[in-house]
């Protein structure tokens, strides 16, 4: 009993010493805050699930932000859609890291809307019943993703669509390598599409053999224009086209071709239809497609442009591929118009008639054209103009309250994969404000690129943002904690 005692007291003292309440003083502290850091976690988690755009991105790439034109586009729909992924929500985040990251842009895209696109998980395998009203889609196909609907109208999304992936390693293995995220673009593309009821049909002429257009094609029809191919050697142009096309052909047009052309651009007077002529960069004897470049007020140049001035060059020396500078036409509705439009290897347009041609894109005024065939005598710096030349052009013939215009752009190359796929420039988004402003559609232009996880570390890349970090975090820092803790060993001590 009196071991008990002595027990007791001495815990009493122990409690009333200077260590114990010191010691009891840091012990509370310390469980304080943890226990408000464990509650501001669980705050911040639940605000995040509620509100996804409080997600910060730190990746170098930004690869969970939405990009600035899905924020415009998405905040200003006038049209509610609905899109639907074809598994449970669980089985599409076990997908991967990119389904992963795919889930969460979703999210974002869903709350920049405000409430206009709304997103279902649906698990077709337990409701088979659901792909019945969707009959226009190929459910044999084990590629569709997902469903995107509007209205009466309604598009599928398929794998190829929403992400890349290495194709030779599907090929071999059969199991997709994902290398990116697209699905973003996919969603925007959807809803542009399905939301648009009257589609601006745009007629593509083939037959003349003509370069590869696939990707200025899918460009359009990703901004719901409804891309058609026609051979003028056997049909006729849409009668409901307002655009026709004719893309680097490497002969030349035929002169039925050229009729069929021109009457249905006169269209009985009436005008309001729009050709875009890209001739070939080959040196090709075209009489027939010149003459009809000419009777509008234009005339190609029988060489390449290059370019000397060193503020419109790209780095490498290559004096065919530079900037241009804009002309005072299609530039209205660009978003970001210090960004410039890319040429490579093209042929200069000359304006013959003031009246009835313009200049879209210029060179500077310290470029030249260099002949297909240049004599030994030829000189670089002799053939300098000392004027811009041109390198887009338009011609207009004008009937009543209408117009319409011949589009003549003087390379194929600015138009090709490599240069309308690059953010650097401005080559897709020049182009589709020219097809947007002549539809009267401005500002529903989405270029959207893919993001990927590949460079996915902490976004500090700029040598000032960095060298701050490394002072506050490395130096400041450390030095604040170890100052703290010595003004508080100083007072203890002294007590």
């Amino acid at each position: 009993m009196e071991k008990k005692e002595k027990t007791s007291k001495g815990f009493k003292a122990f409690l009333k010493s200077r260590k114990a309440r010191h010691g009891s003083l840091a012990i509370a502290i310390v469980i304080g805050v943890i226990a408000v850091v464990v509650v501001i976690n669980i705050i911040v988690g639940l605000l995040v699930d509620r509100f996804p755009n409080l997600k910060a991105d730190f990746t170098a790439n930004n690869a969970y932000a939405l990009q600035d034109e899905t924020v415009d586009y998405l905040s200003h729909m006038s049209k509610d859609a609905k899109l639907y992924i074809l598994s449970s929500e669980e089985y599409f985040t076990q997908g991967g890291e990119y389904f992963v990251q795919a889930k969460n842009l979703l999210e974002k895209m869903i709350a920049v809307s405000d409430g206009k696109l709304s997103i279902e998980y649906v698990d077709v395998t337990s409701n088979p019943s659901f792909t019945g009203k969707y009959s226009n889609i190929d459910w044999k196909s084990s590629d569709v993703l997902a469903v995107v609907e509007c209205g009466d109208q309604y598009q599928a999304l398929t794998v190829d669509e929403c992400f890349t992936y290495n194709a030779e390693y599907y090929q071999m293995y059969g199991y997709r390598q994902y290398e990116s995220t697209t699905i973003e673009q996919a969603v925007v593309t959807g809803v542009l599409n399905v939301a648009t009821e009257d589609k601006v049909v745009v007629d593509f002429i083939t037959g003349s053999g003509e370069a590869d257009f696939t990707t200025l094609k899918s460009i359009l029809t990703s901004n719901a224009y409804q891309v058609n191919e026609v051979s003028l050697l056997t049909g006729d142009l849409d009668e409901d086209a307002k655009f026709a096309v004719i893309f680097a052909p490497s002969v030349d047009l035929d002169e039925s071709t050229v009729e069929k052309l021109e009457k249905w651009l006169n269209n009985d007077g009436k005008y309001g239809r729009n050709l875009i002529y890209v001739p070939s960069p080959e040196n090709i004897n075209s009489p027939n497609a010149d003459a009809l470049v000419e009777s509008w007020g234009m005339k190609m140049t029988e060489g390449f442009v290059y370019e000397t001035s060193e503020d419109h060059l790209f780095s490498g020396g290559d004096y065919f591929a530079f900037i241009t500078d804009y002309g005072d036409y299609y530039t209205e509705g660009l978003k970001n118009k210090d960004i410039p439009v890319m040429v490579y290897q093209t042929r200069g347009i000359e304006i013959t008639s003031e009246n009835d041609a313009h200049a879209l894109l210029n060179s500077s005024n310290r470029a030249g054209v260099i002949p297909y065939e240049p004599a030994d005598d030829w000189k670089m710096e002799d053939a300098i103009t000392g004027s811009p030349i041109a390198v887009a052009a338009e011609g207009v013939k004008k009937g009543g309250d209408s117009e319409s215009h011949l589009i003549v752009f003087g390379s194929d190359r600015m138009l090709s994969t490599n240069f309308l796929k690059l953010n650097s420039v401005n080559n897709a988004e020049f182009v589709m404000n020219i097809f947007n402003t002549l539809s009267e559609k401005e500002n529903e232009s989405v270029t959207i690129t893919g993001k990927s996880l590949a460079n996915s570390e902490l976004g500090v890349t700029d040598l000032n943002t960095s060298g701050a970090m490394m002072i506050i975090f490395v130096v400041a820092l450390p030095v604040v904690i170890l100052l703290t803790g010595i003004i508080v060993w100083v007072r203890r001590r002294n007590k």
